[in-house]
């Protein structure tokens, strides 16, 4: 039996899709917030929830943008994708999110879903929305646009180089 390595069963995302599944996902969201159909707020989860929270805080037209940082995975040195318990490092505008009531919660990827548990204590009437939602986080996630498998890898923009590598197996 092998192990399979990330990129075996990854799932590559392009700036131009990110985009894409970000403006359905404001579709979506569009008149479902509790204040006649509007929204006061958005709050991306930081880092990955930064670009689509701009596009649907553009496609909403909602000029009230916060974010919130959480930490929940190991970075410098180990694993990259150990994880540890999630904690926030900063909040957004405490006067703005009240119990979060009329706010769209923003991430680009619920996985686990820890990420989500912890600022739905910190927020419950918050709207949870993601462009994409694994299995295991999905019961966080309140509105998302594609469901993938948990052991998928997602590859998003952000995060790679455009030029060529040799393949993993084989030569070309």
């Amino acid at each position: 039996m092998t192990t399979q390595l990330p990129h075996e069963k990854g799932f590559h995302i392009s700036w131009d899709q990110i985009h894409r599944d970000s403006r359905a996902l404001a579709w979506r969201l569009d008149n479902h917030g509790p204040d006649d159909g509007a929204w006061k707020a958005v709050v991306a989860i930081t880092r990955g929830g930064m670009a689509p929270a701009m596009i649907v805080a553009r496609e909403l037209d909602i000029r009230t943008v916060d974010t919130i940082s959480v930490v929940s995975y190991h970075s410098g040195g180990g694993k990259a994708d150990e994880r540890r318990e999630a904690k926030v490092l900063k909040g957004p505008d405490a006067d703005l999110m009240g119990d979060g009531e009329g706010v769209l919660i923003i991430d680009d990827l619920v996985d686990s879903g820890k990420t989500l548990e912890l600022v739905r204590t910190l927020y419950p009437k918050a709207h949870f929305a993601t462009v994409y939602a694994k299995p295991e986080g999905e019961p966080m996630v309140d509105t998302f646009i594609t469901g993938v498998s948990q052991d998928t890898w997602i590859f998003f923009p952000w995060d790679m180089a455009l030029q060529y590598v040799d393949p993993y197996r084989g030569k070309d």
